[in-house]
């Protein structure tokens, strides 16, 4: 018998919705600010692993949370950033070095995502949930702005390029 644990990443919703609706009346105002360009990290990939990231670069929605996809550095990175403060995708990143078999994932919509406990329990700091149910294993920062509104949305529209585009990974508890 197999038993999935859940942790929410995020406080439970009902509470947001006075939040999101002061985040609409902010749209325009933050609209008109043009963030810089983002830079992410290469890692040493195979070749197999580093058509998988390019392939779900290629495929990565053009808004995530609500945020639209911004210029990362270097053109062609395997990665992408949405909003300001910016959501940062980094595919082909390694495993966690705290990582243990016995570690708790929370599965959205069937991709198992990794958090530190450290994390997980302070809303006030980013968090840095990593796809470890998918590989290559793709990590994405969460400012903590969005740790209340934003994170399960954005993992969960996350979810079907990862699951099209990248294979198996570790399982999760």
């Amino acid at each position: 018998m197999s038993v999935h644990h859940r942790r929410r990443l995020g406080p439970v919703r009902g509470r947001g919705v006075v939040a999101s609706a002061a985040a609409l009346l902010l749209l325009p105002a933050l609209a008109a600010c043009s963030p810089g360009t983002i830079e992410i990290e290469d890692h040493d990939l195979s070749d197999a692993d580093r058509a998988a990231c390019e392939a779900v670069v290629d495929d990565l929605p053009k808004t995530l949370g609500g945020e639209l996809r911004r210029p990362v550095d270097p053109e062609g990175a395997l990665g992408a950033a949405w909003g300001d403060p910016a959501y940062v995708l980094t595919c082909g990143v390694p495993a966690p070095s705290d990582y243990e078999a016995t570690a708790e994932c929370s599965d959205i919509k069937g991709v198992g995502w990794y958090v530190t406990d450290d994390q997980a329990s302070d809303l006030g700091v980013d968090v840095t949930p990593i796809a470890l149910s998918r590989s290559p294993y793709v990590e994405l920062v969460v400012p903590s702005r969005y740790r209340t509104d934003g994170i399960d949305q954005a993992l969960a529209e996350l979810a079907p390029v990862l699951k099209e585009h990248l294979a198996d990974g570790l399982s999760c508890l």
